[in-house]
């Protein structure tokens, strides 16, 4: 009775494993073709998701896609020990129906990440969308944007106060979300399904990750690291505010984020953004035109140079082999993921600033 047991477990694993394959390179042709994940996805499938995961998770205070992480993790760390004692004990036949099962059970999930909003990296790019096409810019482009950011920073930096600096996470949270509501004004592209945000529980791991905050597309949950500087979190929650809107690439989160943080009328927020795009375009001005960027830092206010010293101390402070490391999976994660870029796709915002302003004469 075992033996026929485990042959009709070994039976259905080896046909889940070749029918979810079989998925997968459906999923391929699929996402060879953007107008119609745009179509049947982006605009489809997915807004369906969202009216039923956002009203659910939103009612916890909590992530509870970070519980999930962290459960995944202690299941996995019990599956290994329970495979090793299996080889130590020379079950090969059980041994190899766990990896089986292992093995269908990770296609499941990413099979679940590419329905839940992974699809989303094959839509038609932003600049599609929004009719931004004119991507060329010249460097005096380049500099003249440069220095427009700059003394907007410096504009919106000194007009901050001790109250402005002091708003509590909660309070940022529900600027952010206003300001990506604000937007489908301007564009349906831009609509927004019942967003919200929440402070990660894994906050002192994303320290050590180096990351800032993160879109969890299994409970379609946006997390920000509630650490960091303040006057960075508005910004980094307009964009994964971003991604939880569809936007998938991380330099259209970071333009919609942009975009959505100078419309708003919050002073910190506006300037936040601002900090980000003088970052995002010095970043960019340095590998163009370098003279021209030594010559614009001297423009930046002490205060303005102030706040970037804090940020780049903070992270420097948590900087190590874990952060290296995951960095290099990201890259790797973002490459595979219709971004050929890799961690360098977040700088190619600069593109759709320039596209955008050019388009709405600003």
């Amino acid at each position: 009775m075992f033996k026929i047991f485990k042959k009709r477990s070994f039976r259905v694993r080896v046909i889940a494993i070749v029918s979810l394959a079989l998925f997968f390179c459906l999923l391929i042709l699929f996402g060879n073709h953007p107008d119609a994940v745009e179509h049947y996805y982006s605009q489809g499938l997915y807004p369906v998701i969202c009216h039923i995961f956002h009203p659910v998770f939103n009612i916890f205070p909590f992530s509870i896609g970070d519980i999930v992480y962290s459960l995944a993790v202690i299941w996995l760390i019990y599956i290994i020990v329970r495979f090793i004692r299996m080889l130590f004990k020379r079950q090969w036949e059980p041994a190899g129906i766990l990896i089986l099962g292992v093995t269908v059970g990770i296609e499941i999930v990413i099979a679940a990440f590419y329905l839940f909003w992974g699809m989303n990296y094959y839509r038609p790019p932003a600049s599609e969308l929004l009719n931004l096409r004119d991507s060329d810019y010249t460097v005096a482009d380049l500099r003249a944007v440069t220095s427009e950011l700059i003394d907007s920073a410096n504009a919106c930096r000194e007009r901050l106060d001790g109250k402005d600096m002091g708003q509590t996470n909660k309070t940022i949270y529900q600027i952010a979300v206003k300001a990506v509501n604000q937007l489908e004004d301007s564009s349906s592209i831009f609509r927004a399904y019942h967003p919200d945000i929440k402070p990660s529980l894994l906050t002192p791991l994303l320290n050590y990750l180096g990351t800032s905050g993160y879109y969890n597309p299994f409970t379609s949950e946006s997390q920000v690291n509630f650490q960091m500087p303040v006057f960075t979190r508005p910004f980094v929650a307009c964009h994964e505010l971003s991604h939880q809107m569809g936007f998938a690439p991380e330099d259209e989160a970071n333009f919609v984020g942009f975009i959505a943080g100078i419309h708003s009328h919050d002073r910190l927020l506006r300037y936040s953004a601002y900090n980000e795009g003088v970052l995002e375009f010095m970043f960019a001005l340095r590998h163009q035109d370098s003279i021209a960027r030594k010559e614009l830092r001297k423009r930046i206010s002490p205060q303005v140079l102030a706040d970037f010293k804090t940020e780049r101390e903070y992270w420097l402070g948590y900087e190590g082999r874990i952060e290296r490391i995951s960095s290099m999976f990201y890259d790797s994660f973002l490459k595979a993921n219709n971004q050929p870029y890799g961690l360098r796709t977040y700088n190619r915002m600069v593109l759709l600033i320039l596209a955008y302003r050019k388009k709405h004469q600003l």
